[in-house]
């Protein structure tokens, strides 16, 4: 554990109270990962555990949290707690404090999930996580369908540590994702926006084939109108695809926009601008005839965007619909457009609107036309791209 985590342990333990560090950070430990975050869970009540700590924040104290700062890093101390009944499928209707470790472990959604640590105790496992880490089984913590009534994210965070970890999940578990999929409406977009983002990613993206498999895909875009003619064998595809790929954002969702057949599903998740942008582009192209000469190449940069060219080169690669020669030369002289400078943009013409107002061009509508007509002029041959050259063909224009 890091130094800050054993002495907010330390410090609960000198005044009496029992403290652990929980959950995630204690599986990745055992994994040999290095955690992202230290949990810490505690009998001591909140006001309690401020009165014992220099800086603390209200993070979360209606739910037995507060923050304790160390160094400049936050670490999240929770009271063992009881959650009351879930009404919403996402959050207890009240939280209830109890001084019993065994009480706050249960209520957890996976065994690899539910054990704690202290270098008084070692580890307390007290549902047989360390049992699930070594066989490498996704397990509900008690009755599957329990805890996925109480919280319906879990389902798809059963898919998406399945991804993270390689772990197979359980034959109970897996029956209760299968049939409690529905409750997934419950559930806002950007949580499970989040869950989708982090499966992706993961070292097993093709585990996003069990999406599919158990209704959960179904469930999650019901929002979204289905294309017509997707293809049958589109999950088998786009789960080998991703399994060939490294794991960037951009890449992955466009691959996933390809193959899984709804409208605006990036939209419906809430995504940022730049990623909806950046897919739908792929996408639009996918099926483009790719030629080999540069003039078309800079003319079909222009239409995609010299600063995702690249990616959308190594999609087209990843899908697979282009063939290696013609491929390999496209990869080529998109290297030397960019080595040599091309001219990619109106505003990188050799020549501006001050410059063609200077040579008798009026503003307005027919100062664009002239300055599109010296762009098209230089996507087909680069090397016209001089002030001279370009002045020259204003005044025969004009």
């Amino acid at each position: 554990m890091p130094t800050d985590v054993k002495t907010i342990i330390s410090i609960l333990e000198e005044h009496g109270y029992e403290a652990y560090a929980v959950g995630g950070c204690v599986r990745d430990s055992l994994l040999g990962k290095e955690p992202k975050d230290w949990d810490i869970t505690t009998s001591a009540k909140p006001e309690q555990v401020k009165e014992l700590f220099h800086k603390t924040l209200d993070t979360g104290i209606q739910h037995g949290t507060v923050t304790v700062m160390m160094h400049h890093v936050g670490y999240e101390v929770t009271t063992y707690r009881i959650d009351g009944k879930y009404e919403d499928g996402r959050h207890p209707k009240e939280v209830i404090f109890t001084p019993s470790l065994e009480e706050d472990l249960k209520r957890r959604d996976f065994t690899i999930n539910a054990m704690a640590y202290s270098d008084r105790t070692g580890i307390v496992d007290k549902f047989h996580g360390m049992e699930d880490l070594q066989t490498k089984v996704i397990r509900c913590v008690g009755i599957a369908t329990e805890r996925f009534l109480e919280d319906a994210l879990r389902i798809l965070r059963a898919v998406r540590f399945s991804a993270q970890l390689g772990f197979q999940i359980d034959q109970e578990t897996m029956v209760a994702v299968t049939e409690l999929a529905p409750t997934l409406k419950k559930i806002s977009r950007e949580r499970i926006q989040t869950e989708l983002d982090k499966l992706l990613l993961s070292p097993h993206p093709d585990r996003v084939i069990m999406l599919e498999k158990t209704g959960l895909l179904q469930e999650i875009f019901a929002d979204c109108e289905k294309e017509e003619n997707s293809a049958g064998n589109a999950m088998e595809e786009l789960a080998e695809k991703l399994g060939k790929t490294e794991p960037d954002h951009y890449l992955r969702w466009s691959l996933f926009l390809s193959y899984v057949p709804y409208r605006r599903l990036l939209k419906s998740l809430k995504f940022d601008n730049k990623t909806i942008h950046i897919c739908e582009k792929y996408k639009a192209f996918q099926a483009e005839q790719l030629q080999k000469d540069k003039p078309y190449l800079r003319r079909l940069i222009v239409k995609i965007g010299k600063d995702i060219f690249e990616g959308y080169l190594r999609y087209r690669e990843i899908l697979g619909n282009v063939d290696t020669e013609t491929f390999l030369e496209v990869q080529q002289n998109w290297k030397e457009i960019v080595e040599n400078g091309d001219c990619l943009s109106i505003r990188e013409l050799a020549v501006n609107g001050k410059d063609l107002k200077e040579a008798g061009v009026e503003s307005g509508v027919r100062m664009g036309e002239i300055l599109n007509a010296l762009f098209d002029m230089v996507l087909e041959d680069a090397s016209a791209n001089r002030r001279e050259t370009l002045l020259e063909e204003v005044k025969k224009l004009l």
